[in-house]
């Protein structure tokens, strides 16, 4: 077995992936601090072909060096907008027919793994902070919420890490649906 070489992936390049059909799905970081885990996630939002992210409140900006470090680039691919509160994004949002869906531990959340997107639905995932989770603001506009089964001692994941297994789990339960009968 020997590695694939870069060329050999047979990734898209910017110009195409803009114009590539996107999972319906966005990403809003409420108050996120810190910027190697803004780059993380617009990475992993474009590994998995996010609509866009949201940025708001503390949440930093591109161009930022901290940002790029971890997003490799990936600020130039994903689309994203900055609001001053979570609450003008989500609002926005559920204007435009997404369902909101807060990625957090709450009374009545739903375990990720018990959730079956709908194909036929587009989806805004709210992360929170990484010290006080999603915002209480944000959770009364949530439409509902959704928790990552754990197992150990700690009480949460690095927010890169929920981002990955959600984005991980919406895609795939996403895409076996398009491409098997219901």
């Amino acid at each position: 077995m020997r590695k694939l070489k870069l060329d050999e992936l047979g990734r898209v390049g910017i110009d195409d992936f803009k114009k590539q059909e996107k999972l319906p799905l966005v990403v809003i970081l409420d108050n996120v601090r810190s910027m190697h885990n803004i780059g993380s996630i617009f990475r992993t939002s474009d590994g998995f072909a996010v609509e866009k992210i949201c940025l708001c409140g503390i949440t930093a900006q591109p161009p930022h060096r901290d940002i790029e470090k971890t997003a490799l680039g990936a600020t130039q691919s994903i689309d994203w907008v900055y609001y001053e509160s979570v609450h003008e994004a989500i609002n926005e949002l559920k204007d435009l027919g997404y369902i909101i869906i807060a990625i957090e531990q709450a009374e009545n959340s739903l375990m990720l793994n018990d959730h079956l997107p709908n194909i036929s639905e587009k989806y805004a995932l709210i992360f929170g902070n990484e010290v006080q989770g999603v915002s209480d603001e944000a959770m009364k506009l949530a439409d509902k919420c959704i928790e990552i089964p754990q197992f150990g001692t700690k009480h949460s994941f690095n927010i890169v890490v929920s981002a990955g297994i959600v984005l991980w789990d919406f895609f795939s339960k996403l895409n076996s649906r398009i491409t098997s009968p219901v």
